[in-house]
């Protein structure tokens, strides 16, 4: 047993997935077939039609661009949440077939830095495992045991999303009310989807910070007062 570490990996994607999604788009308004108008659009316009999709919120192009995370060292508690993002694609590891005998867990930070907390957090886990491995000891099938185990459990998981989905889950996951697992794990993500479709993802994150709008509400952070020109909005 030990404390987890996330890692994220971007195993693979759509290759040029912004001369892709460019393409897709010119061939809304345009009569050219398709190997015409990708040998045809150039760097620069595929900055220039990029640049209009995602200020005009014509999202629908760019789910054609793919892109696949392997990610470990998030807690069960974090993939939890992550599924309820519906447009995408999940391989999580099985606690059926692969034993939990000596797991690996997440720690909160709040209860790291908090020597009690920790000392009641670090029994539990050892406490859980035991129960765990008794159970194996009877006899239970893993399927069963796992029963016993914590949210904090870590897993691995491999997560496909176009870019559309991912700009949405950017939007919701790397605000400040996010819980703070998926925020980092967004976080990392959004890191990797940079390096290969800047452009896609140059404006990704909050809407406090790409709308100068918050749709908080009451429950507002309030990092929105911190950017000149954001204002808080109520849904109707």
């Amino acid at each position: 047993m030990a404390e987890a570490k996330l890692k994220v990996v971007l195993l693979r994607y759509t290759p040029e997935p912004e001369r892709a999604c460019a393409a897709a788009a010119r061939q809304c308004n345009s009569a050219a077939g398709v190997e015409e108008l990708t040998q045809k659009i150039t760097g620069e316009e595929v900055a220039r039609v990029l640049e209009n999709i995602v200020k005009n919120g014509h999202h629908s192009v760019l789910e054609h661009a793919y892109f696949t995370f392997g990610v470990e060292g998030i807690s069960r508690a974090c993939s939890h949440q992550l599924v309820r993002h519906r447009i995408a694609s999940y391989s999580q590891q099985s606690q059926r077939y692969v034993k939990e005998t000596a797991f690996d867990y997440v720690i909160p930070p709040q209860v790291k830095n908090n020597g009690q907390a920790l000392e009641a957090f670090e029994k539990a886990m050892q406490t859980a495992q035991e129960h765990y491995n008794t159970l194996k000891g009877l006899g239970i099938k893993s399927e069963d045991a796992r029963f016993v185990l914590p949210n904090a459990c870590e897993t691995k998981i491999v997560i496909t999303m176009n870019a559309r989905e991912l700009l949405y889950f950017f939007e919701k996951r790397l605000c400040l009310r996010a819980q703070w697992e998926i925020c980092q794990m967004a976080r990392a993500m959004l890191e990797e989807c940079k390096k290969v479709a800047p452009l896609i993802f140059k404006h990704a994150g909050p809407t406090c910070e790409t709308e100068g709008i918050c749709w908080e509400g009451k429950v507002s952070c309030g990092k929105y007062k911190t950017i000149p020109g954001a204002e808080l909005r109520e849904r109707k």
